[in-house]
């Protein structure tokens, strides 16, 4: 007997698969978190396949599913490191600056950590995922002209945050969305 839900699902699981694991991967500390990440994404698109949109939507809804399951985890987060303030310092000591990094790159990775979560999501969404405005509007359930405005905010604070932070941009350090050439 075939189960056309489960089709869909399969389908739109292999079509998407890649797309959402690179999301996952791109904004967790640990391949293990991007995992469960997106495990839980696509428990939801199970558990609400006929709400699921048809074609390309499919994957701007599932970024939004890991955009709140992602919200969840951090608040989980959040509440696990609030118990372990100790085990949290280890971590930070052991998992510091790779050894191979560059200075501008570190001080670009604090500055991107130290922007408010909306505009690293934005922002993310852009060079990372390679989204259109379009694309990222119904990601996030806004409208094209309020991502417009979000998204000149979160790069003016990005800009002054790194100027601030003494990083000068260079022709060669520009920031292109994935996929996308100079």
């Amino acid at each position: 007997m075939d189960d056309p839900r489960l089709a869909r699902f399969e389908a739109v699981y292999r079509e998407t698969y890649g797309q959402i694991t690179a999301y996952a991967v791109r904004r967790c500390d640990s391949p293990q978190d991007a995992a469960d990440i997106v495990a839980e994404t696509f428990t939801v698109a199970w558990r609400r396949i006929g709400e699921l949109p048809p074609g390309e939507e499919a994957v701007l809804w599932l970024y939004g599913v890991a955009r709140n399951v992602l919200a969840n985890h951090r608040r989980g987060e959040v509440r696990r490191q609030a118990r372990s303030v100790e085990l949290d310092a280890e971590m930070a000591d052991l998992y510091g600056a790779a050894p191979d990094s560059g200075v501008a790159l570190t001080a670009i990775a604090e500055v991107f950590r130290s922007l408010p979560d909306d505009d690293r999501e934005l922002l993310s969404l852009v060079a990372w995922e390679g989204l259109d405005r379009h694309q990222i509007a119904t990601a996030l359930g806004v409208s094209r002209n309020a991502v417009r405005i979000r998204l000149h905010r979160a790069r003016r604070r990005f800009s002054r945050a790194l100027a601030e932070a003494g990083v000068r941009p260079t022709p060669e350090s520009r920031l292109v969305p994935a996929g996308r050439s100079l």
